[in-house]
């Protein structure tokens, strides 16, 4: 990727303010995310068992999952060029207006025959804000720390997966049951309302100095002052393609890699029950407590540590990951050691996916031209989700058919074959550093 002007010239001495992540916009957008995974997350854990309690199906639960999945895989593929083109506010606000109606459809109406709907708009509602706001969160970040940054921003989604499916059984669990779509509908709300403190984009000159999306606005008004329509290179941009392939870098190593999380999702509690492990919840927690380390201490290593290094960790904590679990399925320890080497896995787990997301997704963000930040985080998202929904369908057909120790071994694979479209796919500048000029 050819290196965005201004990435490397020194700041002016006593302006620390141009390095500073954490503005009041950037700690909004961070904010915005953290409530709208915790109403997703929260959704996903809680709508199963709300249904259940309704009289409906398990079949049906898993209807209302693939429904949500679709429609966030829809929305990816249009709110990143819509962000784009249209306003990363306008977008967010929009998607959490729609996640919004979509909770609280779901606690009006309490009838199983039309939450399809309302699961509809929840997946529509959740994609387009997430989308817009991983675009927002890029924009008002320096460029010398965005991957720094980005793991950041990442915060949200980790502390998201630790409390909103706690949150929602304990809701869930309340009578009457829909207090479950209150609670989360509180969640949005706040969200909503965080969206406020996330208008930058008419007032690019309040970002940080070397930040990419001010630079490109400041120039553009320096060319335009006259605010006059949009010319035509914007308007073949709008109707071009909406997915912007420069993401594929970081896209395609984490559809590889995003299995492995899809099973760590809709399997390990299952796993863990069917091991008799005594709190199988306790996995999920201790790998968001993982996440959570990683990525407050990413200033350590990201922007100075290669792409490529830093994904082979990830991808060495996800096969440790995956071989104690394997371990454990297959019987080698017994007793209590069951219970140790599972929750072990699950901080591996939380390493793993705490690293990989915001390596990758930096990886896709930098290969793309910064007036498509929006398509490249839509497309990366997009791939991310398709690896994971695939693999709800395929991981379930195979440990009915041939159990857990070959599911397994199939995660592990794809685990591999990830780093291998590392190699691949990441640019130049994500494999080695750039050659120093010879001193004369």
């Amino acid at each position: 990727m050819t290196e965005q002007p201004g990435q490397n010239e020194e700041q002016p001495a006593g302006k620390p303010a141009s390095t500073r992540l954490f503005t009041t916009v950037f700690i909004a957008i961070v904010g915005v995310t953290l409530c709208c995974f915790t109403a997703s997350q929260g959704l996903n854990a809680g709508t199963s068992v709300y249904i259940d309690k309704l009289g409906g199906s398990a079949t049906l639960a898993g209807i209302g999952a693939a429904v949500f999945s679709g429609a966030a895989l829809v929305a990816r593929l249009l709110c990143g060029t819509l962000a784009d083109s249209r306003g990363r506010l306008k977008v967010m606000v929009a998607g959490v207006v729609t996640l919004l109606i979509g909770i609280l459809g779901a606690g009006i109406s309490a009838n199983l025959e039309i939450i399809m709907v309302w699961r509809t708009l929840q997946g529509l509602g959740f994609s387009a804000c997430t989308t817009a706001a991983a675009t927002a969160a890029a924009d008002v970040l320096p460029a010398e720390r965005l991957g720094e940054g980005i793991g950041y921003y990442g915060l949200g989604q980790a502390i998201a997966m630790s409390i909103g499916p706690a949150l929602a059984i304990a809701l869930v669990s309340t009578e009457p049951a829909e207090n479950l779509f209150w609670g989360l509908a509180i969640a949005a709300g706040i969200g909503l309302v965080l969206c406020l403190f996330c208008r930058y984009e008419r007032h690019p000159e309040r970002l940080p100095e070397t930040s990419t999306y001010r630079r490109l606005k400041l120039e553009e008004r320096a060319e335009n002052p006259a605010n006059a329509p949009a010319g035509k290179a914007e308007r073949e941009s709008m109707a071009s393609k909406i997915l912007e392939p420069g993401a594929l870098a970081g896209g395609i190593p984490i559809m590889f890699l995003s299995p492995a999380f899809g099973f760590g999702i809709f399997f390990v509690g299952l796993f863990g029950t069917q091991l008799g492990v005594g709190n199988a919840g306790l996995f999920y927690t201790l790998s968001a407590l993982s996440m959570i380390v990683v990525r407050i201490s990413s200033r350590a290593f990201m922007d100075r540590v290669l792409p490529i290094k830093l994904f082979a960790v990830a991808v060495v904590s996800g096969i440790v990951c995956y071989l104690i679990l394997l371990c454990v399925s297959l019987g080698v320890v017994e007793g209590i050691g069951i219970d140790v080497l599972f929750y072990v896995a699950g901080i591996f787990y939380g390493l793993c996916l705490g690293m990989a997301l915001p390596v990758n997704q930096t990886v896709a963000v930098k290969n793309s031209p910064a007036e498509r930040w929006g398509a490249a985080n839509g497309l990366f998202m997009l791939l991310f989700d398709v690896g994971i929904g695939i693999a709800s369908v395929v991981w379930g057909i195979t440990n009915d058919q041939l159990g857990f120790p070959i599911t397994i071994c199939c995660v592990l694979a794809l685990i591999a074959i990830s780093f291998g479209a590392a190699l691949v796919t990441y640019p130049a500048s994500a494999k080695r550093r750039a050659s120093r000029p010879e001193s004369r």
